[in-house]
């Protein structure tokens, strides 16, 4: 609601909001006692308290893994539009699969829009929020992204690090996408974030 509301909140606090999920995925991932794999990262599923600190809620479809344990074979869960490509090819996952829906989701903060917009479907390329995001990317005119949103104009090489680091995490293949921890630390500025390769190469123009 805060996200798509008819007033866009500050770039401040969506980064705030970015960060904090993805602190709270490192702790899912790595830090709590029994790891788990939330398998349903999405707008609806983050709660804000009063002072808009994020908090990743809804584990109905969490999945807990053993010790020692880093993937695992179940049926696909989730959401559409924020499903891992990985959950439709019958094949073990890991915790890279909130890695893709978090990617989703943090362009959908930077953008403030859903990924998927009723009234742009048949109209463009501009429909489905990450074949866009990767082509404004790639026609370096990440301002498309954002029009209007003077505040985060302000800041281009800020907005470009966030939509480079969305487009790391959506990788159609698994392997490319970095772990929560690493996407947490490009976040706050503490490892370097590379230039992103085309997320679906398989189906990318010649």
């Amino acid at each position: 609601s805060l996200l798509f509301g008819d007033t866009i909140p500050s770039w401040k606090l969506r980064t705030q909001i970015a960060t904090g999920i993805a602190r709270g995925l490192v702790y899912l991932h790595d830090e709590c006692s029994s790891q788990m794999i939330h398998c349903d990262i999405k707008p609806q599923n983050i709660l804000l308290d009063d002072y808009y600190n994020a908090r990743i809620s809804d584990f109905g479809l969490a999945k807990l893994l053993q010790i020692n344990q880093s993937r695992t074979l179940t049926n696909i869960r989730g959401t559409r539009g924020y499903v891992a490509p990985e959950w439709f090819r019958n094949t073990q996952i890991t915790s890279k699969v909130d890695v893709y829906s978090f990617g989703v989701l943090l362009l959908e903060i930077i953008c403030c829009r859903r990924h998927v917009e009723d009234a742009d479907i048949g109209e463009g390329r501009n429909a489905i929020l990450t074949d866009w995001a990767w082509d404004c990317f790639q026609e370096r005119r990440l301002d498309a992204l954002v029009e209007n949103d003077f505040e985060v104009l302000e800041d281009r090489m800020e907005l470009e690090k966030y939509v480079k680091i969305g487009i790391w995490c959506i990788q159609e293949d698994p392997s490319p996408r970095p772990t929560m921890r690493k996407v947490s630390h490009m976040l706050e500025g503490i490892v370097e974030v590379m230039i992103p390769p085309c997320p679906s190469p398989f189906f990318s123009t010649i």
